[in-house]
């Protein structure tokens, strides 16, 4: 359990309960609701089940054949269009360790012939600046280069906020605009996987668009992909940590919610709620709010939702999971020379150079492979992982031939995403709910975004904006605004 330091309650009057919020959930959007409820003048409390801060984008210790070692649970990335999660790096300090790619480029490599492709961008404006890129991806053929780009521009003029959309398939729109089969492996699926956790069969038309409208369609430089250069932890515990401690915001890790429920209304003062934490072997503790955000998975938040909180609340239980496997590989010598690439007819989808990240010391290389919408390997015994993916990886990297495997793990997130089916958006609601002072905050939440770290920052932002709505309290109505203009340079 870690305390603000800075605060002292017993020096300090203690504040009225419509001036204090409590915050259940330390990932991206109850970190992101916390510091914008603080940053309103509210009296934060963040409370946290895990031992630390971070949610799904973590770090651990691992002690490795190869040396001590620093691991993410998954890759994870961002785009220049994700401008609510620079938002938050910049909140905490930490742009300067999560760089964007000057211009997207992204390395394809066939695994059946051997040939590598990129997708990459030039500084022509929309739709020209990927006009390049596909006339010379040698992945497809010419006539299904030129499908895909009339595919891409009918894309552009849908609106993914159409219910109509949601209820269809992406591979269904794809197939009646005549994407082929290895059109689909090649482009779609080889961007939409990564996005969605969902292959085109399997995802949601209003999400499938979302995704290439924003990412590909919206700005030149909103595709350009960022990802960190130190550990996950470090930015979304450590640097979060510190950062709530200087906006005075009271973190309580290793604290799992027990209750929610009404407190007795102060005379002539709107109704607060009561939050019931245990954190150890000791008495539960209570917590008094007039603004309460569950920032939780969307199971535990229907187990702690009063009720009449939500029209038909028992819809968030249909709302399915998507699993993502990582697969982590150090090699006794370097095998791949770029940081990271795509693969094509192999069981690897994408392979990410995360030596210096690690801390791996001495010669060798940390390669983590991110194998998204994973339902037939998640379960897999670790030998079956090992006998399926080292071979696959010595097929893409002749270096790899020969090199001696030092240490071999895998790293599991069998609920990493919702699930991103046609007729979810039914399923996600937005931040109110229907009591006064209770907000919701989560990827999995209505933000018209599939389950990414800018979902979630975009959750939090729009929770601690409905609460301060609710309150009559001043607030910055969409601080991500700020930063908007780099994804069009």
């Amino acid at each position: 359990m870690t305390r603000n330091p800075h605060t002292h309650p017993s020096a300090e009057p203690e504040p009225l309960p419509e001036r204090r919020a409590v915050v259940v959930g330390g990932g991206l959007a109850g970190t992101t609701a916390a510091l914008s409820l603080a940053d309103a003048g509210l009296r934060v409390t963040l409370l946290e089940s895990r031992p630390r801060l971070g949610g799904l984008a973590f770090s651990f210790r691992r002690d490795s054949p190869a040396g001590p070692l620093t691991v993410d649970n998954g890759q994870h990335v961002h785009l220049r269009c994700c401008t609510a999660y620079q938002w938050f790096l910049g909140r905490i300090g930490g742009t300067h360790l999560a760089p964007v790619q000057r211009r997207l480029d992204v390395p394809v490599l066939d695994a059946a012939t051997g040939r590598l492709g990129r997708l990459h961008r030039t500084a022509l404006p929309v739709p020209l600046h990927l006009a390049a890129s596909l006339a010379g991806y040698p992945h497809l053929s010419p006539a299904e280069r030129v499908s895909a780009a009339r595919a891409a521009l009918a894309l552009r003029s849908l609106d993914p906020a159409d219910p109509d959309l949601d209820r269809t398939d992406f591979a269904s729109w794809l197939h009646r605009r005549g994407q082929t089969p290895r059109a689909v492996e090649a482009l779609w699926d080889l961007v939409g996987v990564a996005t969605l956790n969902a292959r085109a069969p399997h995802a949601s038309l209003a999400l499938a668009a979302k995704v290439f409208r924003t990412g590909l369609l919206s700005a030149p430089g909103a595709a350009d992909i960022g990802a960190a250069r130190v550990p996950l932890g470090d930015l979304h515990d450590t640097l979060a940590r510190a950062a709530l401690d200087r906006a005075g915001v009271d973190v309580r890790l290793r604290a799992r919610v027990r209750d929610l429920t009404p407190a007795g209304p102060p005379p002539g003062r709107p109704a607060p709620w009561r939050v019931t934490a245990d954190s150890g072997p000791g008495p539960s503790e209570e917590f008094t709010a007039g603004t309460v955000v569950l920032a939780v998975p969307h199971r535990e938040a229907y187990r702690l939702l009063p009720d009449g909180a939500l029209p038909e609340a028992r819809r968030l239980l249909s709302l399915g999971d998507a699993p993502i496997l990582n697969v982590h590989v150090v090699y006794d010598r370097p095998v791949l020379r770029r940081p990271f690439f795509a693969a094509l007819g192999s069981d690897v989808q994408w392979v990410f150079d995360r030596t210096e990240p690690s801390g791996l010391t001495g010669p060798g290389q940390y390669l983590a492979l991110s194998q998204s919408a994973a339902h037939d390997d998640i379960d897999r015994p670790l030998k079956d992982l090992r006998a399926r993916y080292l071979p696959a990886l010595e097929r893409l990297l002749p270096a790899a031939h020969g090199a001696r495997v030092r240490d071999f793990f895998v790293t599991r997130e069998r609920t990493a995403t919702f699930a991103p089916a046609p007729g979810t958006a039914r399923l996600r609601p937005g931040s109110r709910t229907r009591l006064p002072g209770v907000q919701l905050a989560g990827a999995w939440t209505d933000t018209g975004w599939p389950a990414t770290m800018e979902s979630a920052v975009r959750s939090g932002l729009a929770a601690a904006r409905a609460a301060l709505d609710a309150a009559g309290r001043p607030h910055d109505a969409d601080p991500s605004h700020r930063i908007e203009r780099r994804a069009v340079a």
